[in-house]
């Protein structure tokens, strides 16, 4: 697991975190996986495309589940250039023979039009261009309720974990090998 706050569960014991409770899934599903959860708050795209070789031959993954951009859109940062990181931590996985799931983020519109689909649509132009399991939307199904975020509005609650799993539970079941 390679992502942000979103993914390192900013605001919470980290075992209540998505990838905690998909770790908990596997093992109880008898998938021999393990999951690394190697994000950190406040990661870019930048600072993945840095850390990612490093990770890649520490850990050996069999699929690497790459949860980045979000910092890079609201920090308001060249869509072009998170696209080309995103780009290349993808070939980085590929070439060590690794599977790539994508998982998109949006932005508030408070963004701008152009900008927040420019941004949503890098995701899509990534997994239709390498063929790569995508995830959309992280927050699929929850976006709009104010409920479903802590007080900073960015971040979801303890709670809707479950919610984040089973939409990334939907598009990573299909590279799992069987137990």
């Amino acid at each position: 697991m390679f992502g942000d706050s979103l993914s390192a569960g900013l605001g919470m014991p980290r075992e209540r975190a998505w990838p905690a409770l998909l770790e908990a899934r596997l093992a109880q599903r008898h998938y021999p996986y393990r999951v690394v959860n190697a994000s950190i708050s406040g990661e870019t795209t930048s600072g993945g495309v840095t850390r990612l070789p490093e990770a890649l031959a520490k850990f050996k993954p069999a699929i690497v589940i790459l949860e980045l951009g979000a910092n890079d859109g609201l920090r308001g940062l060249a869509i072009n250039e998170m696209r080309s990181n995103l780009d290349t931590m993808i070939r980085q996985s590929r070439a060590r023979r690794v599977k790539v799931l994508l998982i998109g983020i949006r932005l508030p519109p408070n963004y701008g039009g152009d900008y927040t689909r420019k941004f949503a649509d890098s995701y899509a132009e990534l997994g239709r261009r390498y063929k790569t399991a995508l995830l959309p939307f992280l927050f699929e199904g929850f976006a709009e309720n104010r409920d479903a975020f802590q007080e900073d509005g960015l971040h979801p609650t303890a709670a809707i974990q479950p919610l984040m799993l089973d939409n990334v539970w939907r598009v990573l079941s299909p590279l799992l090998s069987k137990p």
